[in-house]
């Protein structure tokens, strides 16, 4: 059962391991877009914003609804704001300390 639990975790952490989606989930955490919308707000092309809608998909970490000729994209579970949140923090704190570091050593 553990072992199921770390299989989920480093997949659904691979799904996150790239810069583009991560920025596309940040988007996606403030409601749902189209595919037009996220490649104008990233302005990247179509085909690369779609690559990596369809790795978020695959692993299940966003949904999506053909409205029309339209796919609308959402995040599958809302936690995944949390989630980014919390990393933003931990990167933060990261930043904080490296200044600190950097502080002490120009103090001697």
């Amino acid at each position: 059962m553990n072992s199921d639990i770390q299989q989920f975790k480093t997949e659904f952490f691979k799904a996150l391991a790239h810069p583009m989606r991560i920025r596309i989930l940040e988007l996606l955490s403030e409601g749902e877009k189209n595919v037009n919308e996220l490649q104008a707000i990233l302005g990247s092309e179509g085909s690369a914003v779609s690559q990596q809608l369809a790795v978020l998909r695959a692993k299940n970490v966003v949904a999506s609804v053909k409205e029309g000729t339209t796919v609308i994209y959402a995040l599958r579970d809302p936690l995944i704001k949390d989630l980014l949140a919390v990393a933003k923090q931990i990167f933060d704190n990261h930043l904080v300390n490296t200044i600190s570091l950097l502080e002490g050593i120009r103090s001697e």
